[in-house]
């Protein structure tokens, strides 16, 4: 991995990012809901961080393997003994063809920044899942940048408006200052990209949704308003424009999924 991604994540706040009540885990952990076939199916975890979402799936009585390249997050994901952990590259498994039911891809799109690689991932989980199995993949939205620049006033500095340019351009994301904030390298992917790669893989009945929908932009993860209220409102309104074209690119983040 590019040592820059690493040490981003060698910080260590993957672990707690999605702690507490979060938008972004809530929805993600709906549609996985609708996505994957009954407990006990095997399920294989690429990049999967230090087990946020492996976690939640164990305890629903999944069979759970986490693949992640950060030594820090195998450490991490370790301490929950509820599931298997390895520490390994999604483009190259060390799993032998269909021996899951249902794959995650939910992080190495996201800094997989040559179209190559993030095919290669795809390819990887194709291979490993059954006939007809589902593979989830996630990625964040090309509008991310300008969304979240607006959200928390980081478009007022004319070097971030650089780095919105270029997302919105072609989608590399880079933060060669390390300005807090401003993530790491990283893609950020249209809705059509995301679904073009998914069929390059050889996927078919490809859907893509948006994970958030607007709300995320008052606030998510301690950000938003204490208010139950406006909380329910916020799930209503990611639900209500999840697959509609215009909306899907609001969302911080897509979900795609697929059948080999």
């Amino acid at each position: 991995m590019d040592p820059e991604i690493v040490a981003h994540y060698e910080e260590g706040a993957e672990r707690d990012r999605l702690s507490g009540w979060s938008l972004e885990r809530l929805r993600t952990e709906e549609l996985l809901g609708r996505m994957l076939p009954p407990p006990p199916a095997r399920i294989l975890d690429i990049g999967g961080g230090a087990g946020r979402y492996s976690a939640w799936l164990s305890g629903r009585g999944y069979s759970v393997t986490l693949l992640d390249p950060v030594s820090l997050h195998v450490q991490q994901a370790r301490d929950d003994r509820a599931y298997d952990v390895e520490q390994g590259d999604g483009r190259h498994l060390p799993h032998p063809d269909g021996a899951f039911d249902a794959v995650l891809v939910m992080g190495p799109l996201y800094h997989l920044v040559e179209r190559a690689d993030r095919i290669a991932v795809l390819h990887e989980a194709r291979r490993v899942v059954r006939p007809d199995g589902i593979v989830a993949a996630a990625a964040i939205s090309r509008l991310a940048s300008l969304l979240d620049g607006l959200s928390r006033g980081y478009i007022r500095d004319g070097r971030f408006r650089v780095v919105i340019e270029r997302d919105l351009t072609s989608g590399a994301h880079t933060n060669p200052e390390q300005e807090p904030g401003w993530f790491t390298t990283a893609f950020f992917h249209g809705a059509g990209e995301l679904g073009d790669e998914m069929a390059a893989a050889g996927f078919h009945d490809v859907s893509i949704v948006g994970v958030e929908g607007p709300a995320w932009l008052w606030g998510d993860r301690g950000r938003e308003p204490d208010d139950d209220e406006w909380r329910g409102a916020a799930l209503w309104a990611a639900r209500v424009v999840e697959d509609d074209p215009d909306f899907i690119p609001v969302s911080a983040h897509l979900l795609a999924s697929g059948r080999c």
